[in-house]
């Protein structure tokens, strides 16, 4: 059985900043990525940052300058650095690792239970 914990979330103000883990475990064979999702009320599901465990790393467009996606290959760990936050970041964020288990020669979608982030004045 594979877990994805997140920690880090929080209540910040517009501008503050939040880091946010992310760290899998289990029975793992390897993790081929990692990604940040988030979704608010009303709205669907967004990709906002994904890593490879090559080190290729994409955003989505309305983060780009302001959050740093990292990640610790030993660890089965990742990470969001979240700068300058705005309102509209506000969110539900959901960790998603691709991997393959050691009971299976396929890759598949593990999710976390999410952690809230609200950034308001």
């Amino acid at each position: 059985q594979v877990q994805l914990v997140e920690s880090g979330g929080g209540l910040v103000q517009p501008g503050g900043s939040l880091r946010l883990s992310c760290a899998a475990s289990g029975s793992i064979f390897s993790i081929n990525a990692m990604d940040w999702y988030r979704q608010a009320p009303g709205k669907q599901r967004e990709l906002v940052a994904s890593i490879t465990s090559g080190g290729e790393i994409k955003y989505v467009d309305s983060v780009k300058g302001r959050f740093t996606i990292s990640r610790d290959n030993d660890k089965n760990t990742v990470y969001l650095q979240m700068n300058s936050l705005k309102p509209e970041d506000t969110a539900v964020y959901l960790c998603n690792a691709r991997l393959k288990t050691k009971a299976s020669e396929f890759i598949g979608n593990y999710w976390g239970q999410g952690t809230q982030v609200t950034v308001s004045s």
